[in-house]
């Protein structure tokens, strides 16, 4: 029977979280559903007919102990959405949008069964302000009015999708609930619709926009390794394949602390307990490249491994619903996905559960189709309802391979939806070179879309970008000869090449994460030390030519001051760089006219 928009039905069977309903009248694919005497939520995800009746298939989103064949179970008659408003930013969720702070205050430190808290706070008062007045025509994206969500982040209150006609009535400058009427719109059929601060969307449906746009601006995360030689832009996708160990989740939490986004949404998904902890202790102390708190842009999504692998699944498909969220406001958002490993391993025990049929590693047929629509709704674009405003959203998705094998499912379907792989390295990892990117397997495609930007940030970028990476890629062909011959078997040319390529490994690379000067470098300081290094080098090799020896160029009395350079000079000091430059051609003169 239906009750309301609600339709009634009886519980059939029940096999760890997935739960299958007979009676619904008129059930559809991903409605949200409350089972049991625990009104425990799930949502449908698939039909099928069973003695003349239709039989739903549920995923729940709890544990299913102590629900009982015959119970009812109700289908709410809508999709699992997202509350979408002020109080999002500095928030901290589940995969489902639970407010796990509340449960906290509640229910100390485990969920309860059923327990239901809105997502968004209903107490709290916003200050609304509005930019449209009576009579304005208003269209999906167009912005109503806006609230001072924080000391660093304006949210902007914009028309949901569907809403088109005139401004009957808006509010003033006042406070408001997110549940109050904030504006009342009359559309083309005369009908009046209220407009509250907050909006609901389904997770798996991707927003609308005006326009795709080819990526152009890099997305600056202080790594020298990424920024400078396998960089990311902004609306582009990126991975972290990396085994146990490998400094994923640190790279992880560098990106969320450093660049230049303006609103980060981080998901733990599957992660241990101890590394969400970690993130709660040291995001709310910390302030983000602009000197604001940082939580002040942060929506941080805690599905740990011992939560249900149901929610766990839908959990990066509400963190890319929140970032888009943010994007329609103009904003650039950054979303950090640790690890998408854990969410296919959800994904593969649901699969089980349903008696798929499993395909490579026991993953189900459709994980790339799974993957690709959540890496598809990156994107840097044009939005809706606010002509040449242009935003993105950047996905960094971790993967954790087992035994670090690249060639696992997860690994190679994720390869096909990204365009930067940052390849972490154990053994690399082991001798203690961090961030373990191992240069000579990872890549970027986004090489030449950010090429303009950062020309203007140094014209001689382009060059010395390929340079370094011509000898990195040297220096591992000529590994296999070192071990068999020695260094001093090789022509003077090459050994020069193995001695910068060592500099270049043990000081533009390394990077540390916990040395406050070290953990960020900006653009200019990064594309000042690449052309350190690079004129390091030609100098070095024009000498080599007219015949000077190798090791006086190895013993300059500048090269310390060079290798501590990454540490010594101050980020806002980049032009310090120079002066040591200056001091290298001097020394570099000196060999000169010592051989004349």
């Amino acid at each position: 029977m239906e009750v309301g928009n609600e339709q009634v039905g009886n519980i059939d069977l029940i096999n760890g979280p997935i739960v299958h309903v007979n009676g619904f009248k008129a059930p559809r694919i991903r409605d949200l559903c409350l089972i049991g005497t625990f009104n425990i939520p799930g949502e449908i995800i698939r039909l099928q007919k069973k003695n003349g009746s239709t039989l739903a298939i549920i995923q729940a989103f709890e544990d299913t102990n102590g629900v009982h064949l015959g119970d009812e179970a109700r289908c709410l008659g809508y999709p699992l959405s997202m509350e979408l408003g002020p109080g999002l930013l500095g928030s901290i969720i589940d995969g489902i949008q639970r407010p796990l702070d509340r449960y906290f205050e509640h229910s100390g430190g485990f969920l309860t069964r059923g327990l239901a808290f809105p997502a968004l706070d209903r107490k709290k008062y916003w200050e609304f302000k509005p930019i449209r007045k009576k009579g304005d025509m208003v269209e999906p994206g167009k912005i109503l009015g806006t609230v001072q969500e924080n000391s660093s982040i304006v949210h902007k209150i914009i028309t949901p999708v569907g809403i088109k006609g005139a401004i009957d009535e808006i509010a003033g400058n006042q406070p408001l609930l997110v549940t109050d009427t904030a504006c009342t719109v009359r559309g083309t059929d005369g009908a009046k619709v209220d407009l509250q601060l907050f909006q609901r969307w389904p997770i798996t449906l991707p927003r609308p926009i005006k326009s795709r746009l080819l990526p152009s601006i890099p997305l600056i995360s202080g790594v020298r390794l990424i920024d400078s030689l396998f960089p990311i832009t902004k609306g582009g996708c990126a991975t972290i394949p990396g085994g146990f160990g490998t400094g994923k989740t640190v790279l992880q939490h560098q990106f969320a602390k450093y660049c230049d986004a303006d609103i980060i949404v981080y998901i733990g998904c599957g992660e241990r307990g101890n590394e969400m902890s970690d993130i709660l202790n040291q995001f709310p102390a910390l302030e983000d490249p602009r000197g604001n708190p940082l939580m002040d842009r942060t929506i941080l999504i805690g599905n740990t491994s011992n939560m249900p692998v149901s929610a766990r699944e839908a959990s990066i498909f509400s963190g890319i619903t929140m970032a888009e969220y943010f994007r329609d406001q103009g904003y650039h958002v950054a979303l950090m996905a640790d690890s998408t490993s854990r969410w296919a391993e959800a994904l593969r025990e649901i699969s089980g559960r349903l008696e798929e049929l499993p395909a490579e590693g026991g993953y189900p047929a459709y994980l790339g189709k799974k993957l690709a629509s959540f890496y598809e709704r990156a994107g840097y674009v044009e939005i809706l309802g606010n002509p040449g405003i242009r935003s993105s959203i950047s996905v960094i998705g971790a993967v954790s391979p087992p035994g670090g094998d690249f060639s696992d499912p997860v690994v190679q379907a994720t390869k096909r939806f990204i365009k930067a792989f940052w390849a972490l390295d154990p053994k690399l990892a082991y001798a203690r070179q961090y961030p373990a990117i191992n240069w000579i397997q990872s890549y970027s495609l986004y090489d030449d879309d950010v090429k303009e930007w950062w020309m203007e940030q140094d014209r001689t970028w382009g060059r010395y970008h390929t340079l370094m990476l011509k000898i990195l890629h040297e220096d591992h062909e000529l590994e296999d000869l070192v071990k068999l011959l020695g260094a001093d078997a090789l022509p003077i040319q090459k050994q020069l090449t193995i001695f910068v390529a060592d500099l270049i490994k043990r000081t533009f690379l390394l990077q540390n994460a916990f040395d406050d000067t070290d953990a960020y470098c900006p653009p200019v300081k990064q594309a000042k030390m690449l052309k350190m290094y690079i004129k390091y080098y030609k100098r070095a090799t024009e000498l080599l030519d007219s015949g000077a020896p190798l090791f006086k160029i190895k013993e300059l009395e500048i090269l310390p001051e060079m290798a501590r350079a990454r540490k010594d000079i101050p980020n806002e000091k980049p032009d310090q760089i120079d002066d040591i430059i200056q001091k290298m051609n001097a020394e570099m003169n000196m060999i000169r006219k010592e051989m004349s």
